[in-house]
């Protein structure tokens, strides 16, 4: 496919995938898994926050999230968000996740969920406003998994589980949209993103 030129910040120069960018996706979502790994072992520390009202606790869930908004920020290329979250994940599960296997299956719908949003704007738009929509549908796509495909949480009255389902798709706003987009940024100013269509992260619009 030719490169096409366009406004930066929103057209990528090709929907292939280079060795570079493979590279790169690989080393964002295995350090991701390892990162999933810590999280899951210090995560409880934070129990006691939620207590008066456990769905509220699905606020820092936006940490297992982050991989698949990451990963598309910064490769831009179709299957980015869904490679890097389920690479992730796997890495977590081969390190000890207290989740077992089902973090394969949550990888998954986590990751499609950011993936559809970069592809309802075809891969062309990865400005602050698309970066919070698909930290939204991957917590939004994660939340509906845990709560009524898993139902790891069957003690849950119909409200609570929609709580949950609220505060997991704010998480992934916060966590992993707006701080995968800042991250990109900084990254970008580093020089590190030099051979990837988002070296010039830094430089484009927020919101246009």
């Amino acid at each position: 496919m030719g490169i096409t030129h366009q406004p930066a910040g929103h057209k990528t120069a090709t929907t292939s995938w280079r060795v570079v960018d493979i590279v790169i996706a690989a080393v964002i979502a295995v350090s991701s898994g390892v990162i999933f790994w810590a999280w899951n072992s210090s995560h409880h520390l934070l129990d006691v926050l939620f207590l008066a009202f456990p769905p509220s606790a699905a606020l820092v869930s936006g940490m297992w999230l982050f991989p698949a908004v990451l990963g598309a920020l910064i490769i831009r290329k179709p299957g980015a968000a869904l490679f890097c979250e389920v690479v992730a994940a796997m890495v977590s599960a081969l390190m000890g996740s207290e989740f077992g296997l089902t973090v394969l299956a949550s990888g998954l719908i986590q990751g499609l969920g950011a993936e559809v949003v970069f592809a309802a704007f075809r891969y062309r738009t990865f400005n602050l406003p698309v970066a919070l929509l698909a930290g939204a549908g991957a917590g939004l796509f994660g939340s509906v998994n845990d709560t009524f495909i898993f139902r790891w949480f069957p003690e849950y009255t119909t409200g609570m589980l929609l709580a949950y389902i609220g505060f997991m798709t704010i998480s992934g706003i916060i966590i992993a949209g707006l701080l995968s987009f800042l991250g990109t940024r900084a990254l970008a100013k580093t020089g590190a993103l030099g051979a990837l269509a988002s070296r010039k992260a830094a430089t484009e619009p927020i919101l246009g």
